[in-house]
């Protein structure tokens, strides 16, 4: 998927040095042409393009939430930290 992604920036880029170096171009038109031909659509590309590895690496985190505590410390009892330390009046 990144070599698509290179090969079009480098498409875009050589399109806006055309733009650039011709009689009729200026370097504000290369500008727009690099932005709206090459970053943008490339960004929402490449964003939809990684939703399924966002989602998976989400829910593998998650998982491993939910796995770390429900272990607990392997005791068949209640841990410790859950129960409240009694205050002492001096």
């Amino acid at each position: 998927m990144h070599i698509v992604a290179v090969a079009w920036i480098f498409v875009v880029l050589l399109m806006s040095l055309a733009e650039a170096t011709s009689t009729q171009g200026s370097v504000l038109g290369a500008a727009f042409t690099f932005l709206l031909y090459g970053v943008l659509p490339l960004s929402i590309v490449l964003y939809v393009m990684g939703t399924p590895l966002r989602r998976r690496s989400r829910l593998a985190r998650e998982r491993a939430e939910t796995a770390s505590a429900s272990q607990g410390d392997g005791r068949s009892h209640a841990s410790g930290a859950a129960v409240a330390a009694e205050r002492e009046e001096p």
